[in-house]
């Protein structure tokens, strides 16, 4: 599956992506396609409707406070990723909390998309359950 994510600057994102959380770019341009660890982001601009969608109107989120689509990273040490990233200048909404099953942190992109980081504690290895 390839998540695809409409923003108002590409150049700008994928240097999120990459230089922030260490996306590999694979293509570059409008749109751009990255890896980022087993999914894939092609990072686009907007547009208005094309003649196989004619009502829909592609743009970023409007409001960071909306949720509308989050991006769910799954990590084997939360704190490692927290400590690194945050060096690298994400901004988290706060510390990684502990909850029943798992350690989670939030922070979102320069679009204002939420990206969830969460560590798995119900099992051995925390991305046992994704393999």
């Amino acid at each position: 599956m390839t998540n695809t994510l409409i923003v108002r600057d590409v150049k700008r994102s994928v240097s999120f992506y990459h230089d922030v959380l260490g996306a590999v770019v694979l293509s570059e341009g409008e749109p751009t396609l990255l890896r980022l660890g087993n999914i894939w982001l092609t990072i686009n601009v907007g547009g208005g409707p094309t003649d196989d969608k004619p009502k829909i109107v592609a743009t970023p989120p409007h409001d960071q406070n909306v949720l509308g689509l989050f991006l769910n990273l799954r990590v084997i040490d939360i704190k490692r990723c927290y400590e690194l990233w945050t060096s690298r200048g994400a901004k988290f909404l706060t510390e990684p909390k502990v909850h029943v099953t798992e350690l989670r942190c939030y922070m979102h992109d320069p679009d204002g998309y939420l990206i969830e980081v969460g560590q798995t504690t119900v099992t051995a290895n925390p991305l046992d359950l994704y393999t």
